[in-house]
């Protein structure tokens, strides 16, 4: 597994912790994640077998190829699964360097952004054994900006251990007291990174909203950390904000934890404001927690969340649409409740146990294809070598 990011977000963490359940599963697993960083720490911690790699881009990306050719040789591993789009530039020159022995799989994370149907991509692409996509749609927008083959795409879940979301694990008066929140009152929740994008000064303002113009009084749990290397400066302009606002004693502020569920059991709804979620894993998390969510209708939102069904959308940034959202998951319990019910009957469709199985399909199916002919490879290699300056610096 390879993810040469310095951040500690959804991806990472998501990317760390399937190397985990494969491991558990009996697979021989090697995290790689550069040296000192967050990844490196929590694979430790979690026991995941881990090998690092100093991230090295552009010009010296060829560098850092041979590094990661000789620590694969070293490990004798056949598949690489690259979890950064930014690290394909990366796999598939070590694979050209490999002689096409190296099988590459990519489990994409996040959306495409703008085309990349370019003979640069389309030649990198094409060294992909197989394309993890999380979604139907994001398969969509696969096939729309990209030349890659649709035979090698497969929709594959990114899943969660939905044993450790279970409802009633702890009463939400227990999970406040952890917290340190007041035990009384209805808690709104957002969780993620602090972040222009995560939308956390939207929710603030529709508690605002809520207990001004609705009359419906709430508290607000914003818990997450600051972006790596990013400072504080968007965390401080959340508080100025709060104290403008006259919330101080209504939004409570906590950091990051490894495992959030404790988070879940403490609110009576989650909110999510993000600009554009690809793949929401908060809100599955709150679903499978059997949590009322109230989301934004973005990205791969709309496909995780059934409007009036599983969930409530609003229109993104629109605050009097999400605040009345709110109230009617409050006010309506009835209604709520059912739809918490069928979210959780559907959440088997997001097992940490399918997204496995169905990988290690992608991988049986590989291990069965025919080894490339040596004079194919060779032509791979010789494509590679000679793209490897675009490569560098695409």
């Amino acid at each position: 597994m390879l993810c040469l990011s310095g951040s500690l977000g959804g991806l990472e963490l998501n990317s760390l912790k399937f190397s985990g359940w494969m491991q558990e599963r009996g697979w021989r697993i090697t995290f790689i994640a550069p040296p000192a960083t967050p990844l490196a720490h929590w694979a430790e911690e979690w026991f995941v077998p881990f090998e690092t790699l100093r991230v090295r881009r552009g010009l010296a990306m060829p560098l850092a190829a041979w590094e990661l050719k000789i620590l694969l040789e070293r490990l004798q591993v056949d598949t690489l699964v690259v979890t950064q789009n930014k690290d394909l530039a990366l796999a598939t020159f070590v694979k050209g360097l490999m002689g096409g022995r190296l099988r590459v799989i990519y489990q994409q994370h996040m959306q495409l952004g703008r085309p990349k149907r370019g003979p640069v991509h389309t030649l990198r692409f094409r060294q992909l054994d197989a394309w993890l996509t999380p979604l139907p749609g994001l398969a969509r927008e696969v096939a729309r900006r990209t030349r890659f083959d649709a035979g090698k795409l497969h929709v594959v879940p990114l899943g969660l251990p939905l044993e450790q979301f279970a409802p009633h694990r702890r009463t939400a008066a227990e999970a406040r007291q952890e917290l340190g929140l007041p035990v009384q009152g209805t808690l709104l929740g957002i969780l993620g990174r602090f972040d222009a994008g995560k939308g956390q000064d939207f929710v603030i303002e529709a508690l605002h909203h809520l207990c001004t113009q609705l009359g419906r009084h709430a508290s607000l749990l914003i818990m997450g950390e600051p972006t790596r290397n990013e400072g504080d400066g968007y965390l401080r302009q959340l508080q100025a904000q709060v104290q403008r606002l006259g919330l101080e004693g209504q939004v409570h502020f906590r950091g990051f934890r490894a495992n959030p569920a404790v988070f879940y059991q403490a609110i009576d709804v989650f909110v999510l404001a993000s600009e554009n979620e690809t793949y929401g894993m908060v809100t599955l998390e709150a679903m499978a927690a059997g949590v009322p969510v109230v989301a934004a209708a973005t990205g791969g939102t709309v496909e995780l969340v059934q409007h009036g069904h599983t969930g409530l959308l609003y229109l993104h940034r629109d605050v009097a649409a999400c605040a009345r959202s709110i109230r009617r998951s409050l006010d309506d319990v009835p209604a709520t409740r059912e739809r918490v019910e069928r979210a959780r009957m559907e959440r088997w469709r997001y097992s940490h146990q399918r997204q496995c199985a169905l990988t290690e399909d992608v991988l049986a199916a590989l291990h069965r294809a025919a080894a490339p002919a040596p004079a194919k490879a060779a032509r791979g290699a010789a494509l590679t070598a000679a793209f490897a300056p675009a490569l560098a610096h695409s």
